[in-house]
């Protein structure tokens, strides 16, 4: 058994995606013995780089699952292509506006119902409701990814968000009737403010990062997806937030499979507001002594000329001083591998340098 794991090169100004191909199972075998996975679709031209990148490289046409972690353009505008122009079997996504019984009651407008807040949902995210309608006219079974979902053959599972956590997060998406929440606030003020560039000086084993980064609601509602192949546990993690990635710690905890995490998606292209030093402690480990290393990979996929702001260096160091590989794309591709066919033209990429001294944002 043994996968590879693709991260396209997304953005070639300033905005970051992620489009991520997956295939696992005997590599060196037929099409039969292999599944085929899909995370996300970057941007719209992203979709026809994903699906041309999946008949190359994986040859075939064929796609088990595709799994949206979350609704932002970002993530969900390339799979339209995707349904279109391959055999997609399973779409896995949500479906805020299935989960409207009772919102009305939690928004000050008392003028709103139930059936009109799902309403909102399907108009504000558009794009979700529209692949879905894409993929039941096209035949493809549609599931949602809830804490606890598995493939047909139980490698692949959903540990985030639960069915719980994901109704509690809705009242704050984008667009609700109610003001939004100080994170989607916060969130979107320090997207758009001008902000100071300093410089920074870092110790080794000394978290630049905190306990207290806040994302948006929709953000933690991204799926958080596990594989698991020969012992080694793969964890991707969309936009999720510190919050979401306790929930999914936990899950972790609670498994039996003896599984050593050996990949990791830094979470929102390396956003310094979605990981914090304590959720790292708790899937990773804590800091090495210099020169140490986990055998544990992590990948930021980062637009071409998206820093400071993505990847943060304070997040790749969090990453490197526990002994993690950390890459950023940086609008290029990527590919991790494990027992796998070599693939001609692709060659090994040095670990993200620890940076002792940087500049970065100050907010």
């Amino acid at each position: 058994m043994g996968y590879e794991v693709d991260f396209l090169g997304v953005g070639d100004e300033s905005k970051s995606g992620d489009a991520i191909a997956i295939r696992f199972g005997n590599l060196h075998g037929s099409r039969q013995e292999q599944t085929v996975v899909v995370i996300d679709g970057g941007f719209k031209d992203t979709g026809t780089a994903l699906v041309e990148h999946i008949k190359n490289h994986f040859g075939t046409h064929e796609v088990d699952i595709v799994i949206n972690t979350h609704p932002d353009q970002d993530h969900i505008n390339g799979l339209e292509i995707v349904l279109n122009e391959l055999d997609v079997k399973e779409l896995w996504i949500h479906k805020p506006w299935e989960h409207n019984q009772g919102l009305a009651e939690k928004f000050k407008d008392g003028r709103v119902s139930d059936n009109s807040i799902g309403e909102r949902l399907k108009q504000n995210l558009e794009r979700a409701w529209s692949l879905v309608k894409l993929a039941e006219a096209k035949g493809i079974i549609v599931r949602e990814p809830f804490t606890g979902q598995l493939d047909a053959s139980g490698t692949l599972k959903i540990l985030g968000p639960s069915t719980e956590y994901y109704e509690s997060l809705i009242p704050d998406f984008e667009g609700m009737p109610e003001q939004a929440s100080l994170a989607d606030v916060m969130e979107g003020f320090f997207d758009k403010a001008a902000t100071a560039i300093r410089r920074f000086f870092s110790t080794w084993g000394e978290d630049q990062i905190d306990d207290d980064g806040k994302t948006s609601a929709k953000n933690n509602s991204s799926a958080i997806t596990q594989l698991i192949v020969d012992g080694r546990r793969l964890l991707f993690t969309g936009d999720a937030g510190i919050e979401a990635l306790e929930h999914a710690a936990d899950q972790i905890d609670l498994c039996l499979s003896g599984a050593e995490l050996r990949f990791m998606q830094i979470p929102h292209h390396g956003s310094r507001r979605n990981i914090g030093k304590t959720v790292l402690n708790r899937l990773i480990g804590y800091p090495v002594s210099q020169g140490e290393i986990r055998g544990i990979t992590a990948i930021a996929s980062t637009a071409k000329a998206s820093e400071p702001k993505h990847p943060r260096k304070a997040v790749l160091n969090a990453f490197t001083h526990r002994g993690v590989k950390a890459i950023a794309t940086r609008g290029s591709g990527i590919c991790h591998h494990y027992e796998a066919p070599g693939r001609e033209g692709w060659s090994s990429l040095e670990a993200e340098p620890y940076h002792f001294d940087y500049e970065d944002e100050e907010a």
